[in-house]
């Protein structure tokens, strides 16, 4: 039977998919997700693997302290159905906002004397890398027939076409389309160049994946 390995991009998945569901991750069951995925076809032990920038608590700070209660939930629930979880540490870094023609009612913000607004952004830092490098070393060692990458990140593609060229493994992209009704430029779209760089291509719809969503209901 053809053996595959699943490899999800959390941080890539929540914002492409799961934001735009209006879920949590809690809320998604990721178990069912790959078997779907899977389709009949084998999923070795080890070969469902989780990526995703882990949650540091900062003190004083509630916000993040119930970011990190809701990522150990979700580790612990992925754990449990077998997942393997690759982390790598959110990097804080800051940015800044000029004041100008392009935010609304900017002469008003200027004339009360501010000019720019600066924030944090939280990155996520080292995650393709180590699904690059999964990827590879799966191949390598004929961990896997068909890589099922679901993650929209075209730094992938040096890696897919190494495995696919140099280890004949196929490689099956899974992208998504879902509209953003409030801001259309916002919508979910499958990337063009992991479609024009695998072999297998699935473009999963809203859907496709409301029957992964804990609790739904066809009402």
């Amino acid at each position: 039977m053809e053996r595959v390995c699943i490899f999800v991009d959390g941080g890539n998945f929540y914002h492409l998919v799961l934001k735009k569901l209006g879920i949590e991750e809690a809320q998604f069951d990721f178990d069912a997700f790959a078997v779907f995925l899977a389709a009949e076809r084998a999923i070795p032990s080890r070969s469902k693997r989780f990526y995703v920038g882990t949650v540091r608590e900062k003190e004083g700070d509630l916000k993040s302290k119930e970011a990190m209660a809701k990522q150990t939930a979700l580790f612990t629930n992925l754990k449990s159905g077998g997942w393997e979880i690759k982390t790598s540490k959110l990097k804080t870094r800051i940015e800044e906002v000029p004041i100008d023609h392009r935010v609304v009612d900017y002469e008003k913000l200027r004339k009360l004397g501010i000019t720019k607004i600066v924030f944090e952004r939280l990155r996520e830092k080292g995650i393709d890398v180590k699904l690059a490098t999964d990827l590879i070393v799966g191949a390598v060692d004929n961990q896997y027939d068909t890589a099922i990458i679901v993650s929209s990140d075209s730094d992938l593609i040096p890696a897919i076409d190494w495995v696919r060229f140099r280890k004949q493994k196929k490689v099956e992209y899974v992208g998504f389309s879902i509209p953003d009704d409030k801001n259309p430029k916002n919508s979910t779209t499958p990337l063009l160049s992991l479609i024009a760089k695998t072999d297998i291509k699935r473009t999963l719809v809203k859907s496709d994946l409301q029957p992964f969503i804990k609790n739904h209901s066809s009402k």
